[in-house]
């Protein structure tokens, strides 16, 4: 089905915020992106709404529209819920196919080849689809559309950090021992694993927050 104008504007933005290019708090001109798609306020605002929907940005009275700055609380929230989803790809991983368990080792390489580029952005992307890969395990399309709306989130949290190497970095191994753990058929070992690995992951930013607000 062919995407109405509002939804490649909001494809568009959705691009640029993940990116950090339309960084956490940024106004979203109406006047300009107006001008830049090329399509009416009506549109524009359309779009929004659909971005509003996936959390990436906020309507604030009498302001305008922002790029969603994440809260701790929403930090929290967003591993909690991650967590359950990416634990229900590892328990139904010995029923996947041979196709997802390539996926999921697919993207470990992928990040460990931009680390060894020094492009710790790309480690940061490779990183979210070793995730989006995990909780694809478990073969349900509901699961996979929550995954995709929590990691788009998490991206504005990512470029809170001072350091994308500092953050991405200690997980490169973390990351193929969870896919070797899985290749093995060493599935309770990857789900406590996994476990303490969301743990991990969510102080580290949570640090970083409290750093930057410090």
């Amino acid at each position: 089905m062919a995407l109405s104008t509002a939804q490649r504007v909001a494809a568009a933005l959705r691009a640029r915020i993940e990116s950090g290019d339309l960084p956490p708090g940024h106004r979203l001109s109406e006047e300009a992106l107006g001008r830049e798609h090329e399509v009416s306020r009506n549109t524009l605002r359309e779009a929004f709404r659909l971005l509003i929907h996936d959390s990436l940005v906020v309507h604030l009275l009498n302001r305008g529209v922002f790029v969603r700055v994440l809260e701790p609380a929403d930090v929290t929230d967003i591993y909690r819920m991650r967590a359950a989803l990416e634990t229900a790809g590892v328990r139904a991983a010995a029923h996947a196919p041979r196709t997802l368990h390539d996926a999921v080792s697919a993207t470990v390489t992928e990040a460990e080849r931009a680390a060894a580029a020094g492009e710790w952005q790309q480690v940061g992307s490779a990183d979210l689809h070793f995730h989006r890969a995990l909780a694809a395990l478990a073969q349900s399309p509901r699961i996979d559309s929550a995954m995709d709306r929590l990691l788009a989130e998490l991206r504005l949290a990512f470029h809170e950090m001072p350091s994308p190497r500092r953050f991405h970095e200690p997980f490169l191994a973390r990351n193929r021992a969870l896919a070797k753990m899985l290749e093995s058929g060493e599935h309770a070992r990857a789900e406590a694993e996994l476990t303490t690995y969301l743990d991990d992951a969510r102080e580290l930013i949570l640090g970083a927050m409290k750093e930057a607000h410090a």
